[in-house]
């Protein structure tokens, strides 16, 4: 294992001056140590957005990298092949193994992309190298030499990250000091809508949910993060008659914040939207989201929803669902939530399968 200062002063005295990312246990280490100092990380919604960040960085003449979960390489394809190697921009991208070798050790979500990671990146003719748990700053030393020649033709080049390969460090961030506990928001939204088809983003929110008001009319989302406002905007319109709540974070959201304006443009009457702000990417480790400079409100009440607002106590959260369901939406409720205390609950995967959380919840529909 290499240290998070190690590995990131080993890229600094090859001078990688810019970095860019989405958080990911991997690489929590690295990111801290980057945060705090000014101008040398940008904190990126998703991935596509990290690598053409980074992207631009090297076209204004600086070395830059990248850190990601492999879970959403699929999120960088498109810039990777239509500008960083159409215009072959020297750029350098760690990847997470997550799902790697064996799927089984990892959660669900990383099942297909793990053992496929390095294939796709085969598949579209991308140089790529391995950091293993057990390689120390040498061996470190020895990717990037390899990398630095992939840079030197103009290519970009991968290194594949095992878990465990980078130590781990204090994440820099500024949490809410006053809200709710994510786990008592949620169980007061599902308790003030009984009948709601609710949709859990993933992370520590699907399993808060599981934990405190689970259900057969809830679906856990394993991964796909980003998407759960998008899918239960799908429900929604395929079952106007029943509320559905979807129950999303901060940093899913501002991964793909475009659904916004497709459910503001869609205006389905019987969504209400609770997103859970804590402003941390909680599950990966703490780091910061950019949601503190956000108005999650005021891009909904822009984006054409009929209403929304800010909460931070448990009435307020519940004459805001009570408000919800008298008048059509969709509705968006801004929960202001505290960082998490103690153990952290199962998924729900532990005891339901994928396909189990399916079938339940289509069954509900249909009741």
């Amino acid at each position: 294992m290499i240290s998070a200062q190690d590995f990131c002063d080993l890229l600094a005295d090859r001078g990688f001056s810019f970095a860019s990312g989405v958080p990911c246990s991997h690489f929590g280490g690295p990111i801290a140590h980057l945060s705090t100092q000014p101008g040398r990380y940008v904190p990126a919604p998703n991935e596509g957005s990290a690598l053409s960040v980074a992207a631009g960085a090297a076209l204004g003449g600086r070395r830059a990298y990248v850190m990601l979960q492999n879970s959403g390489l699929g999120n960088l394809i498109n810039p990777l092949t239509s500008l960083v190697m159409t215009y072959q921009l020297p750029l350098l991208t760690f990847t997470s193994l997550r799902g790697w070798p064996d799927p089984a050790t990892d959660e669900p979500q990383h099942a297909v992309m793990g053992p496929a990671t390095p294939g796709l990146l085969d598949s579209v003719h991308t140089p790529h190298y391995t950091l293993y748990a057990k390689d120390g700053p040498d061996e470190f030393a020895l990717v990037l030499e390899q990398a630095e020649k992939d840079l030197a033709e103009q290519r970009a080049p991968f290194v594949l990250v095992e878990r465990g390969a980078i130590g781990k460090a204090t994440a820099a961030n500024d949490p809410y000091s006053e809200g709710l506990a994510a786990a008592e928001a949620i169980r007061v939204v599902t308790a003030a809508a009984p009948q709601a088809a609710v949709i859990a983003t993933t992370g520590y929110t699907g399993r808060d949910t599981f934990a405190v008001a689970d259900a057969p009319g809830n679906f856990y989302m394993q991964g796909s993060m980003g998407h759960a406002s998008s899918l239960g905007l799908g429900v929604a319109l395929t079952h106007p008659e029943r509320t559905v709540v979807i129950l999303d974070g901060d940093g899913a959201l501002l991964m793909h914040l475009g659904a916004l304006s497709m459910i503001g443009h869609a205006a389905p009457a019987n969504l209400i939207h609770v997103v859970l702000d804590n402003r941390v990417h909680e599950s990966t480790g703490g780091q910061a989201t950019t949601s503190a400079t956000t108005s999650f409100p005021g891009m909904a009440l822009a984006a054409g929803y009929a209403s929304a607002i800010a909460c931070d106590s448990e009435d307020t959260v519940r004459n805001a669902m009570t408000q919800a369901q008298t008048v059509p939406g969709p509705h968006l409720i801004n929960v202001k939530t505290l960082p998490r205390t103690g153990a952290i609950p199962p998924r729900a995967t532990n005891a339901l399968s994928t396909l189990d959380i399916r079938d339940r919840f289509q069954h509900s529909l249909q009741q």
